[in-house]
């Protein structure tokens, strides 16, 4: 048997996979079989890559929790046989997908790398090749016979991120992804440097367990100068709603107009959960600190601290796939799962 670890590629879609035809100027699908002969810079690597895609590529602005499950499954499938995972994605929507797949995968200790890139794989100026052969790199990383990364990263332009800390900032720069609250975990230069002090630790006694029940009876609201009532009457009146994700000013602040006040107590009286998240690319809620957060704080909505609203709205549909009972759902939702958040 190969004594290498084994690293499985799981091609989605996006970017990343598409080459150009210069015989016709156009972009078709990279073909992920001819891997290495197309970039023998792998075979330097020392891990044994195989690689698995879905039937039809996917532009990332189709991903659905109906595809994260797909991904999950490849995932659990193969998890006993290959020591890490690298999933190419579309960037658009990639924060989104591996902030679910973090939640998704629970008992994790293996490597799930998330990468993309902004240029396809067989152009000139291409970012994909790095992007790639440094994920599969990180993946392939052990010590001691252990993956040195137990946890989902998402790795983009010479650093590794814990996925469920990541937004996309930009749609034209190589530095696509960002992680505002939490450092990188590993940045690639001369040297690969772990930072292992901000890693995860895995519990190594615990089985992988994999949540597919995800309940999308979810939306976000964002606060601007000038929203209106029947605005907030119009999405919390959404049939079968469960839970909101309310996108407020600063550190957490809203409006103190006693019509949006009552608009809320009436939702959370209703059992539908309303989470506080901040609008700000950067920093945290802090419930109470302004008079314009004291009345949510006192209403019971949910502090959502520092965490992204890509991994906000994932938690909630993982908790409430998992019938979390309304009773902990606060508690539960203000506690880290998978370092989502302070």
């Amino acid at each position: 048997m190969d004594p290498r670890p084994h690293i499985l590629l799981i091609y989605t879609g996006g970017t990343i996979g598409m080459i150009k035809d210069y015989a016709t100027g156009s972009l078709k699908a990279f073909d992920f079989k001819g891997l290495t002969s197309n970039i023998p810079e792998l075979n330097q690597l020392d891990c044994k890559i195989e690689s698995v895609s879905f039937d039809i590529p996917l532009d990332s602005s189709n991903m659905n929790p109906q595809y994260w499950v797909k991904i999950a499954e490849l995932i659990e499938d193969n998890y006993s046989v290959y020591d890490g995972f690298v999933v190419l994605h579309g960037s658009d929507t990639m924060s989104y997908t591996a902030s679910a797949l973090g939640f998704m995968l629970e008992n994790l200790s293996k490597p799930v790398i998330f990468t993309g890139s902004q240029l396809p794989i067989g152009d000139l100026r291409t970012d994909a090749k790095e992007n790639l052969i440094t994920s599969i790199q990180i993946a392939a990383l052990q010590e001691g016979g252990k993956p040195v990364i137990q946890e989902v990263g998402l790795y983009f332009e010479y650093k590794l991120y814990r996925a469920n800390r990541t937004t996309k900032i930009n749609a034209e720069h190589f530095q696509a992804f960002n992680s505002p609250n939490y450092p990188p975990l590993a940045e690639s230069g001369v040297h690969l440097k772990v930072y292992k002090e901000y890693l995860l630790k895995a519990k190594p006694s615990k089985k992988l367990k994999v949540h597919k029940n995800l309940n999308t009876d979810v939306a976000i609201l964002k606060m601007f100068p000038g929203l209106n009532e029947s605005v907030v009457k119009s999405v919390l009146g959404t049939p079968n709603l469960k839970a909101l994700i309310l996108e407020t000013y600063g550190a957490g602040n809203a409006p103190t107009d006693e019509w949006l006040l009552n608009i809320l107590k009436k939702a959370i009286a209703q059992n539908i959960h309303v989470i506080n998240v901040t609008q700000c690319p950067g920093g945290s809620v802090i419930m109470g600190q302004y008079e314009t957060s004291r009345a949510l704080m006192q209403m019971q909505v949910i502090n959502g601290k520092d965490i992204t609203t890509e991994a906000a709205i994932t938690k909630l549909m993982y908790l409430l796939g998992d019938k979390v009972s309304p009773k902990l759902f606060k508690t539960i939702f203000e506690t880290s799962l998978r370092g989502e958040m302070q």
